[in-house]
């Protein structure tokens, strides 16, 4: 008989040898994967009524991470996206179980097995010139958080920089000579150089001429010298968003984020004639075809490319109607 296995060393050694020390995966990976187990614990805490360090891992089976995900769902109203990704990190600690605890390989594949939903992919929101120009005004850059944030938004929508690259540079990131870039280390710890363009370079330089608060030398640091947060950088950019409506009012029906600004910058490129290949290099891409998104966003583009055929010739037809029967079948 197989003996039972406690599920508190095997996670603890999940975040701390496996994560941390052998992948070396990013603070916001730890934090997304943290955050999911957390949840799963407390769920499995009033499920199976035990505190999570008593659980056992032959209790954590494929039924109960499939309630678990169903109730993310149904009572915590995620979306399937966000579901799928707490499924992500659910089997990648299965799979480093997998070496652990051999014995167990039944359970495991059973909840390696477990599928991920299909969701119906939107479109890619983007900002368009006006909009961009109307938020980029909209920061009081007679205040010190006015300046940086007219500058944080400028050097978000030209290199398209993600949100934890960002508000991870240091001044010391930063090249403004001859061949101008900030070099950032981004997904997968894969380090890179985006090169700024000469207008960014010229906010840049003033705001560097502001004193450096706290002892990090942050390039966009918070009043106390500390990285920005998540929530941070969303306040900043709801409040500059609800400014830059009052003279671009397209951006109320907008959820502006750096994810989007991220978005408008490789709309821009490509619109440009900029090659994919190229664009998956600037925005840190592991593969060409997730670049692919960005084709379908524009309907300029999609003008552009009717314009270059020859549409088919038709002619109008009379109506006639169906069938009764051929009618309800079709209506199904």
């Amino acid at each position: 008989m197989t003996a039972t296995i406690s599920l508190a060393p095997l996670l603890e050694r999940f975040f701390t040898q496996r994560l941390m020390q052998e992948r070396q995966v990013s603070p916001h990976t730890i934090c997304s994967y943290r955050d999911t187990f957390r949840l799963f614990l407390k769920f499995t805490q009033q499920r199976l009524h035990k505190p999570p360090s008593a659980l056992l891992f032959e209790e954590i089976d494929a039924p109960l991470i499939v309630a678990f995900l169903d109730h993310l769902e149904k009572n915590r109203g995620l979306s399937v996206r966000s579901r799928n990704l707490r499924l992500t990190a659910i089997r990648s600690f299965f799979r480093y179980i997998a070496y652990e605890l051999p014995t167990h390989s039944a359970q495991i594949q059973r909840v390696l097995t477990i599928p991920s939903k299909r969701f119906t992919r939107t479109l890619v929101r983007f900002l368009t010139r006006a909009e961009v120009d109307a938020l980029l005004d909209a920061p009081d850059r007679h205040t010190w958080f006015g300046r940086r944030d007219h500058a944080f938004i400028m050097m978000a929508v030209q290199t398209g920089l993600r949100l934890s690259e960002i508000t991870g540079v240091k001044r010391d990131d930063l090249m403004l000579g001859t061949g101008a870039h900030v070099r950032v280390i981004g997904k997968g710890r894969k380090e890179r150089c985006t090169p700024l363009a000469k207008p960014t370079v010229a906010v840049l330089k003033g705001w560097l001429r502001e004193p450096s608060k706290g002892q990090a030398r942050l390039l966009f640091p918070n009043v106390k010298g500390e990285r920005l947060s998540v929530h941070g950088v969303k306040y900043m950019l709801n409040k500059h968003t609800a400014t830059a409506t009052k003279v671009c009012p397209s951006l109320k029906e907008k959820r502006v984020t750096v994810h989007l600004l991220r978005h408008t910058m490789a709309l821009e490129m490509l619109q440009a004639g900029v090659d994919r290949a190229v664009i998956a290099l600037w925005l840190g891409h592991e593969s060409v075809e997730t670049t692919q998104i960005y084709l379908e966003a524009t309907l300029a583009m999609k003008e552009q490319a009717l314009a270059k055929t020859t549409p088919p010739q038709g002619s109008p037809a009379r109506f006639r109607a169906d069938d009764r029967l051929m009618s309800f079948l079709n209506s199904l």
